[in-house]
């Protein structure tokens, strides 16, 4: 009876060291699932075309966002050579905050848009050419208008017609300045 009871015992801390692994194991396949559900956004079909044109926003959108912060703050320039030092930086840094915030309420970002533009760079960079404004109107004349069309999740495409508007309002910030020093 004492070794039924044993072997009972054993068999049922086996049966709860098993029950632990299955349920470890469910909840890594629940994460990795997720992960694959999110992975549907970075491996849509998009052509080579059209990730370069979103590349090239995205970078001009990254480029003026660090451009922004920096120039909030020149004293620190040499310290925040890229937007990646910017973000490492800025919740350690209240002045670096402070211009973060500010430079993403200017051009009409949110953090999650940042996330978006660095999750698609990070993902794309190795196979996208950044395209000019010119041969970028060589493709398109009306980009939104392919973000409406090829892009299906909700986050990048508010995300890129963000960056879209980033970079659309430069150029015409740029033109009203020219126009300024030229009169």
């Amino acid at each position: 009876l004492t070794r039924t009871e044993n072997k009972l015992q054993t068999i049922k801390s086996q049966y709860i060291v098993l029950d632990s692994g299955i349920q470890k194991l469910s909840e890594k396949f629940d994460f990795w699932n997720m992960v694959l559900e999110q992975d549907e956004m970075w491996t849509s079909l998009f052509n080579s075309v059209e990730i370069n044109l979103f590349y090239s926003y995205i970078c001009e959108t990254i480029q003026c966002l660090h451009s922004q912060v920096v120039e909030s703050i020149p004293d620190l320039a040499r310290v925040l050579p890229t937007l990646s030092s910017v973000l490492r930086r800025k919740d350690k840094n209240k002045r670096i905050k402070s211009a973060w915030e500010s430079a993403l309420e200017i051009l009409g970002l949110q953090e999650e848009d940042v996330k978006v533009f660095c999750t698609f760079f990070i993902t794309y960079s190795q196979d996208a050419n950044y395209f000019p404004d010119k041969l970028r109107q060589d493709y398109t004349q009306d980009i939104q208008s392919v973000v409406n069309k090829v892009v299906n999740n909700q986050v990048l495409h508010h995300s890129l017609l963000c960056a879209i508007n980033v970079v659309e309002n430069k150029k015409k910030y740029m033109k009203q300045s020219c126009i300024r020093e030229n009169i």
